[in-house]
């Protein structure tokens, strides 16, 4: 059991600095690139896919590995790889609009934990925009450095759908990690648990995409003299 240090307060996200520096680290220049490596994995096999912005268009997004039948991980794949800048889902840059201003904090041990609304931002879809008002949210933060851990969206309970059907179950959770050479956040994992019922069928969906590499670098020399100017 964590022990709870302090109760519950409501706070503005200018007001708490280890927040507002966690923020900032998530929002990272659109001059910022990365060359990545993924594996996306379900029950059913998995698919490793390595995208690298440097290369011709046609070679930027390509399989690396595969095992298993699953026709749900082909499809996302496909979407991913056909953004036209798939490395951007590895920068949260949505963060601080999500989370609002209205925070309750909770100091647990090391960490703080951080209850909110998600906010839809101006990259939510019609889905998000949904979900919002029926997700609980939550951002795992370690306040001595001033970054972001972890973000969880959590259904609390069963929900007709938007469309019919009824949502049963909704667990998403991103996993960040600190840059060492820029200083800014990564999303390094994501888990999703998905479970919803419509008629006489039942849809249940679990997989995980987790970066095996990571280099990151600026489009132009101009724009990285620039970056560590500022934040150097």
């Amino acid at each position: 059991m964590f022990l709870i240090v302090s109760s519950l307060l409501n706070l503005a996200v200018g007001l708490a600095d280890p927040i507002e520096a966690a923020l900032r680290a998530t929002e990272a220049p659109n001059s910022l690139r990365v060359a990545f490596e993924v594996e996306i994995k379900s029950d059913s096999g998995f698919r490793i896919f390595a995208f690298d912005p440097r290369l011709p268009l046609e070679e930027q997004w390509t399989l690396v590995s595969e095992a298993g039948e699953d026709a749900f991980l082909d499809d996302l794949a496909a979407t991913w790889g056909a953004e036209a800048a798939p490395d951007g889902r590895l920068f949260p840059d949505d963060l601080r609009a999500s989370i609002g201003t209205d925070i309750a904090v909770e100091e647990i041990g090391p960490a703080w934990r951080l209850g909110f609304r998600h906010a839809p931002s101006a990259n939510d879809g019609a889905f998000d925009v949904w979900a919002a008002e029926r997700l609980d949210a939550t951002a795992w933060l370690a306040p001595e450095a001033g970054r972001f851990l972890r973000i969880d969206y959590v259904l609390p309970r069963p929900v007709n759908g938007p469309e019919g059907g009824r949502l049963l179950r909704f667990d998403q959770s991103y996993f960040l990690e600190t840059d060492p050479t820029y200083n800014v956040s990564l999303v390094t994992a994501l888990t999703v648990k998905f479970e919803a019922r419509g008629g006489l069928r039942t849809i249940r969906k679990s997989y995980t995409a987790r970066t095996l590499r990571a280099e990151i670098f600026f489009a132009t020399p101009e724009d990285e003299a620039a970056f560590l100017s500022e934040h150097g």
